[in-house]
């Protein structure tokens, strides 16, 4: 079953449609976003370069340009609004994720388990490191949603690499200088040097990352808009992230 052949629709007509892979979508979104930060924010790990040498990067690179991929098919097949919501569901499990933290780790461990040390090394950080990644998230998804979205209606659709590589260009972009400095500026082993080699190898490493995946993310889009049988245009969407309406 091929599904409908996707239609140009506004954003403000799918109200109340019947979407089959959209919630799928979201609990992908929202699901690689915790992982990545609970697994992969904190360490730096290193790679060598021809002539530089070693160069460290944040293990969570491998992982979290999937959530800006998934967020960029969101934008583009089901709209601005329903972005947003995903973006806010995000920022709600990261909150809860934060708080689950603070509460395991500071329960007092019983005398026969012997794990609080590392508990206290892997997840005793993460408040710290959920807040950087909460406004840098919250700000950065945003800016990459808005471009995406209104670089549609500039492209008519077409050209879909230029609107999804350029909105992770700016996205990434807030989001690596709002993330680093407020996760890692004056913790220890993180000097303010490692912290502006580490940001910009990120936001570089995080482009080409998406420039790897365009021909993922044209199959999935494909796929989507088929089987849902739109191709939604925000052309009369208010823009505020402040709002829970689709």
């Amino acid at each position: 079953m091929q599904g409908d052949a996707p239609k140009r629709t506004d954003a403000a007509a799918l109200s109340g449609a019947h979407l089959r892979y959209f919630d799928f979508v979201m609990a992908a979104f929202v699901t690689i976003l915790l992982l990545s930060n609970v697994i992969g924010a904190g360490k730096v790990a290193t790679i060598t370069l021809p002539v530089i040498g070693p160069w460290p990067f944040g293990a969570g690179i491998l992982f979290f340009p999937v959530s800006y991929v998934l967020g960029d098919i969101l934008t583009e097949v089901y709209g601005y609004a329903r972005a947003r919501r995903c973006i806010w569901a995000g920022f709600a499990a990261l909150l809860f994720m934060a708080f689950m933290s603070a509460v395991v780790v500071a329960l007092p461990p019983a005398d026969s388990w012997k794990g609080q040390a590392a508990y206290d090394a892997v997840f005793g950080q993460v408040p710290r490191i959920v807040f950087a990644s909460i406004v840098a998230f919250w700000a950065g998804e945003f800016v990459n949603s808005y471009v995406l979205a209104r670089m549609k209606i500039w492209t008519s659709g077409r050209m879909l690499w230029t609107r999804t590589i350029g909105s992770t260009v700016f996205g990434q972009a807030v989001d690596s200088l709002i993330f680093y400095p407020l996760a890692f500026l004056g913790a220890v082993t993180w000097t303010g040097t490692l912290v502006v080699k580490v940001l910009f190898t990120q936001w570089a490493l995080k482009v080409a990352w998406e420039v790897l995946l365009t021909p993922v993310t044209y199959a999935v889009v494909g796929f989507l808009k088929r089987r849902e049988g739109i191709d939604v245009y925000d052309t009369a969407t208010d823009f505020t992230p402040f709002r829970a309406k689709v």
